[in-house]
């Protein structure tokens, strides 16, 4: 994980919003891409298919720091 990684400040449940971070969501890595007002997080669904998920989607589906073990 990246020291100098930097999460909102409103709720610290919430996904960081720093490009290129990686958090893990449903045991699956997801990648923070930002443009100007349309960050997304993108990854694979359970059939190695691109998904792209908003950061409220991300936060619904459970994310972590971590890879689950």
């Amino acid at each position: 994980m990246n020291a100098n990684a930097v999460t909102s400040t409103e709720d610290p449940s919430s996904p960081p919003t720093v490009p290129c971070t990686v958090v893990w969501c449903c045991g699956r890595p997801y990648v923070l891409e930002g443009r100007a007002g349309r960050a997304r997080w993108m990854g694979t669904d359970y059939r190695g298919r691109p998904e792209a998920l908003s950061s409220a989607e991300l936060q619904r589906r459970g994310w972590s720091h971590r890879r689950a073990s």
